[in-house]
């Protein structure tokens, strides 16, 4: 018996146009270019997924090390402090505490000054 493949053939290319949309020219009309299109769309969010992790960690500690600077400590003072005082608080959400409660986070600055003093 033949079988036929026009079905799943088109469903592919179907796929393949969806995820290319928004390209420009033959990038998004012909089925080589489109491919070549969408695989190098694929590295870079690959890539760019990990990459996110890294900018944000930076934009965090950049943030703490102003507040920190503020209240006259060092960043790797103010880490240390954090460790010394058993303050598990990771550097996102210290640096949320920095930027929107800043009374919170004098607070925290205060048990890190005490820890570091001790």
């Amino acid at each position: 018996m033949r079988v036929k493949t026009n079905v799943p053939a088109k469903k592919k290319k179907k796929r393949l146009y969806r995820d290319v949309k928004g390209a420009y020219g033959a990038r998004k009309k012909i089925v080589a270019a489109a491919k070549e299109t969408r695989d190098r769309a694929w590295q870079y969010a690959f890539r760019d997924r990990r990459a996110k992790k890294r900018s944000f960690r930076q934009l965090w500690i950049i943030r703490l090390t102003a507040a920190c600077k503020m209240h006259g400590l060092r960043y790797s003072e103010f880490i240390n402090g954090l460790t010394k005082a058993e303050i598990t608080l990771n550097r996102k959400s210290l640096s949320d505490l920095a930027a929107m409660y800043p009374e919170v986070f004098t607070e925290i600055v205060g048990e890190v000054k005490t820890a570091l003093a001790k």
